[in-house]
């Protein structure tokens, strides 16, 4: 599977270009899966449901199926966060895997960047970052794309993940 990340910091648009560029691979026929890291505790899981329940039980995993969907969810119970790669392989093959967030992993990646947050580039000093996507037209010697040109964002990660 292709692989390619957007990282960024807080509020730089990382999750609203990961949904456009899943919308655009796929108009092109691509199938897409996503990965997203998240620094705070998630639950997908409502209280009081059977799944939750099951899991609050104690169950290590809990396979969630229905006629429209199935959802596998795995409790680490102090065990160590999963890598990209594991969680990679847990995924059915698809073309391509955009992956938001994991911005320390050695996977090609596009920087969403805004001006107005006031950070800096994560670009000057992560050699994996291949371009920048902002609002505005920050100091870099990677190429610099539009946030919001989604399609010139998806030709520039078609570019390099190749056919």
């Amino acid at each position: 599977m292709r692989l390619f990340g957007v990282v960024g910091w807080k509020n730089s648009g990382k999750t609203g270009l990961v949904e456009r560029l899943v919308t655009e691979f796929a108009g092109r026929g691509l199938t897409v899966s996503t990965i997203k890291h998240a620094h705070h505790a998630v639950d997908v899981d409502q209280s009081g449901t059977d799944s939750f329940r099951h899991r609050v039980a104690g169950a290590s995993q809990v396979l969630l199926a229905s006629s429209t969907r199935w959802a596998l969810m795995t409790e680490l119970r102090g065990a160590e966060e999963p890598g990209l790669e594991a969680l990679l392989a847990q995924l059915s093959p698809v073309d391509l895997v955009l992956v938001e967030g994991f911005k320390r992993a050695g996977h090609p990646k596009i920087e969403a960047h805004r001006g107005v947050t006031g950070q800096g580039l994560l670009a000057d000093s992560d050699p994996t970052i291949r371009a920048v996507a902002s609002d505005s037209v920050p100091d870099t010697d990677r190429p610099v794309l539009h946030l919001d040109d989604t399609q010139a964002i998806a030709d520039f990660i078609a570019t390099e993940i190749g056919p």
